[in-house]
């Protein structure tokens, strides 16, 4: 609408974890299968056929809320040309030394049997002993305990080291004990060796200065297999690295043993035990500690050795650093910019391999070489990189210098597959056609502005700054607009297992609960899990969800702000923003209603109102527009939304439309008011059209518009408050401002008596630099007011106004006064008004003894009651001040109101 031309790419990633699990539970629940009972390819047969069945969720969601998104272009990671660019990315990244295969301690999962991303570790503090459910264990397990035991000195007769743990089921793993070299407590044991409880192995004890004293007994068990820092001391001193937990978190110790298959923790009760039994128990104390939990499975994280391919990161993030602190790159808001840099400061190598079968599979190849056998300087095998296993080939014949014609070479593909984040991490470039310098390529990359959840500022948004750097030698995009997270009303994330999980296709069209607790069936939860959903759904939503609309909803979203605290999606809100819809949808019907079917519009920037409220309502739409344009510049949608819905609600419906019924009566000023409704009914449709395009394109199609005009709203142009500046008017604006103050003040006596249909006369008394303005804008104070006749008084002396007039201050210099003579019957109006007035008080005592009642802050909302309270009591005082001494004597065609009413 502003004249650029924009693309947005629609696409979705095939999320590896998520999707393979959801698979692997749909076949087990629904045909008693598992994957394994599969081979690869019917396994991934069954995945696609489920993508086909729902995996354009989120594009249906996105289309039904009209996002203007290139569907020609729509994306998936796992499209062929998607995954020739990751397949290229990978190679060129292994080309360039940044891609490489080690054997090192992984964060791995033992629910989902794969590697995870340290991103994807989600670190759970325990204050002391807490009890939780681990995936594949019968009970509870306990952590956040200390226990310690102690390991006998070979040939020390009765010697003993004892350490501390919170893991004492991989004290099998345990390969030394590691004591600081100057504590005294253990000097006497340099160079000793401990004898295994269990296994019957000799451990030496080595010293280390990493080994803190102070910390539990000062003397660490070494378990090199589960441990980082275990693991760089194991390296430093030479000693042996054993693993004795297994992929799918069940013991494996060398050898076997008595603990071989048994789940860990269930491990973990029957060592201690068995260390009881010895004699080597020495109790356990209250820990603090952090847990590592796995992010998708609720799993606690295991740190396992494995051979896995590993991007160097360093040089990378040092580029992706140096692109936020010198303001190529600008994240939105600012104050994730220290979170950005500490990350980068501090980055890992990244783990790309994932032990899944859906997904990129890992363009490497180990090779074998029959007649030979892996190459001494190659333990593992040999392994080389292709496109094709045919350039992998040609590679190992290089490495090997030999021709491959002559070299019998087997080649064996990586099972393992690319981690999601690697090929997301690419979709910048890669769904524009790269590593193909395409057309949409060398026109569209970089891209402007990316948007997307705070939460994915590392697994995402830093993932691609890095890659996008590093293969086109430029940023993906020059903004981040990265938003808080949406969380339910009650503040919890949104959660399947909670049940507050809201599709936006529900709020759109509106579903009963029995609609919403039947699709919660079909989610393949596990039973405990459906049944707090279930509950939670009932609770959230007892009547179901009605129906809102797609604008609604839109606007509801926007009406946050992003840039702040997590935002609490109440359908309350949204079903606000229908009703502010129907307004709108109501305000233009009166508009076409006053037009009629003759009106000839013109181009509504040219013309200028000479009526007062005409310029105020024009220069209110041009300061909406500019704040609006200013706000939206500022990737502040918020505040660009408040601004629309400002002017449409309080300037346009609330104000302008109330006065314009009188002027449409006046021939004299029919003309002007009619282009004047239709200049803000046509500007403010423009002006929502970004929020709701559904509303705004249905009416604007019914507005008469002067030639040439668009086809549709979508290519109206945006207004532009430079183009609007004639219609700025602050000295109009200023002088309605004092009008509506002396409408507020009316309105609040009219209330106080209860006047009903009634319209008094009122008498306004001020400085004769506002009474021709006010005379001027009589007839609208008269419109908004409700009252009838208006008296202009000048300032000085109190008017004499006879008996029966009431007032109030209505600003500093203004007095505004209704004639309430055979209206209101003073005495029981004033018996009434005590009667509120001591109601008033005894809320105002109760609020003001809650406030009172901890050291805590009174509530926000408590002290907006109480402001509002005390304002009410002020106005009723002031009501009883002007009604003593009393007005004229009663008349019996008064209207009269039981004093105890309310």
């Amino acid at each position: 609408m502003q004249g650029w031309s924009v693309l947005w790419v629609p696409g979705t990633d095939h999320a590896g974890i998520a999707t393979q699990a959801v698979v692997e539970r749909w076949l087990w629940q629904q045909r008693g299968l598992r994957r394994q009972d599969l081979t690869r390819s019917e396994f991934l047969e069954e995945v696609w056929a489920w993508k086909q069945r729902h995996g354009d969720e989120i594009l249906r969601q996105l289309r039904a809320l009209g996002a203007s998104l290139d569907w020609s272009r729509c994306a998936f990671t796992m499209d062929p040309g998607f995954s020739r660019a990751v397949v290229e990315a990978f190679v060129r990244l292994h080309e360039a030394g940044l891609i490489h295969r080690d054997r090192r301690l992984v964060t791995w999962s033992c629910a989902l049997r794969s590697a995870l991303a340290d991103v994807e570790v989600e670190p759970r503090a325990l204050t002391g002993p807490t009890a939780l459910r681990v995936p594949g264990c019968p009970q509870p397990v306990t952590f956040g305990v200390l226990v310690t035991f102690a390991y006998p000195v070979e040939g020390g007769d009765g010697l003993e080291l004892p350490v501390a743990t919170t893991r004492p089921e991989t004290m099998l793993g345990d390969v030394a004990v590691a004591v600081h070299p100057d504590d005294p407590r253990y000097r006497h044991l340099h160079g000793r060796y401990l004898r295994h409880p269990f296994t019957g192995q000799l451990l030496p004890v080595v010293t280390d200065p990493t080994v803190e004293p102070a910390r539990g007994t000062g003397a660490v068990k070494v378990t090199p297999g589960h441990s980082s820092p275990d693991l760089a001391l194991a390296r430093a001193h030479g000693l042996p690295l054993l693993s004795v937990i297994g992929d799918d978190g069940t013991m494996c110790p060398p050898g076997g043993g008595w603990l071989q298959g048994i789940h860990r923790f269930v491990a973990r009760e029957k060592v201690v035990a068995a260390l009881a039994e010895r004699g080597l128990y020495r109790g356990t104390q209250d820990h603090a500690m952090t847990l590592p939990m796995c992010s998708r499975s609720g799993d606690v994280i295991e740190y396992l050795l494995k051979s896995q391919w590993f991007l160097r990161c360093r040089e990378m993030a040092e580029r992706a650093r140096e692109a936020v602190t010198s303001g190529r790159l600008q994240l939105v808001p600012k104050f994730h910019e220290k979170n950005w840099k500490t990350w980068m400061d501090n980055i890992g190598d990244w783990c790309l391999s994932r032990q899944l079968w859906w997904g990129h599979r890992v363009p490497a190849y180990r090779v074998g070489v029959p007649s030979a056998g892996s190459p001494p300087e190659h333990p593992e095998g040999l392994w080389v990189v292709g496109r094709s296993e045919a350039e992998a080939r040609a590679a190992a014949a290089r490495t090997l210098c030999c021709p491959p014609d002559e070299l019998e070479l087997q080649l064996q593909q990586d099972p393992d597959v690319l981690d999601t984040w690697f090929s997301s991490a690419l979709f910048p470039f890669a769904a524009l056609g790269w590593p193909e310098e395409t057309p949409d390529l060398q026109r569209f990359y970089p891209t402007n502005v990316l948007e997307t959840g705070s939460d994915l500022l590392f697994f995402w948004v830093a993932r691609m700054v890095m890659l996008g750097q590093q293969l086109t030698g430029r940023l993906p995009f020059s903004q981040v607009l990265l938003h808080s997270l949406v969380r339910d009303s009650h503040g919890r994330k949104m959660s399947k297992s909670l049940g507050n999980v809201i599709d936006p296709c529900d709020i759109i069209a509106g579903a009963s609960l029995q609609e919403l607790q039947e699709r919660l069936h079909h989610r393949l939860l596990d039973p405990h899990e459906l049944t707090v959903a279930t509950e939670g759904q009932r609770r959230q939503f007892p009547h179901g969800i009605p129906e809102c609309g797609t604008d609604a909803l839109r606007m509801a979203l926007c009406s946050h702000n992003v840039h702040g605290d997590d935002i609490r999606l109440d359908v309350g809100t949204a079903l606000s923003y229908r009703h502010f819809c129907n307004k709108i949808w109501n305000a233009v019907k009166f508009v076409l209603a006053a037009l009629g079917p003759d009106f000839v519009p013109q181009p509504p920037e040219e013309t200028v109102p000479q009526h007062p409220m005409d310029r105020w309502v024009l220069s209110r739409l041009v300061q909406a527009v500019a704040e609006c344009g200013r706000r939206m510049e500022a990737l502040e949608v918020h505040g660009a939304i408040a601004a629309v819905h400002h002017f449409w609600l309080r300037s346009f419906c609330d104000v302008y439309l109330e006065t314009a019924k009188p002027t449409l009566r006046d021939p004299a000023t029919t003309a002007e008011t009619r282009r004047t409704l239709l200049s803000c009914a046509e500007l403010g449709l423009r002006l929502l059209a970004p929020f709701a395009p559904f509303l705004g394109e249905e009416l604007w199609q019914r507005l008469p518009r002067a030639p040439p005009a668009p086809p549709t709203l979508c290519l109206a142009p945006f207004p532009d408050a430079a183009r609007l500046a004639h219609w700025r008017c602050p000295k109009v604006e200023a002088e309605v401002a004092a009008m509506q103050e002396v409408v507020r003040t009316a309105r609040a006596l009219r209330n106080v008596f209860r006047l009903g249909a009634a319209r008094p006369p009122v008498a306004v008394r001020c400085v004769a630099e506002a009474q021709d303005s006010l005379a001027a804008l009589g007839p609208a104070l008269q419109a908004l007011a409700q009252v009838g006749p208006l008296q202009l008084l000048p300032q000085g002396a109190e008017p004499e106004l006879g008996p029966g007039w009431v007032g109030a201050p209505a600003g500093p210099n203004t007095h505004v006064y209704l004639c309430l003579r055979g209206l209101v019957e003073p005495a029981a109006a004033q018996a009434q008004l005590r009667a509120r007035s001591r109601g008033l008080q005894r809320r105002l005592e109760t609020l003001g003894g809650t406030q009172g009642s901890g050291e805590s802050p009174p509530h926000p909302g408590t002290q907006q009651q109480v402001a509002i309270l005390r304002s009410e009591l002020a106005r009723l005082a002031q009501a009883l001040e002007a009604l003593d001494p009393p007005g004229p004597p009663e008349d019996p065609g008064v209207r009269r109101e039981d004093p105890g009413s309310q």
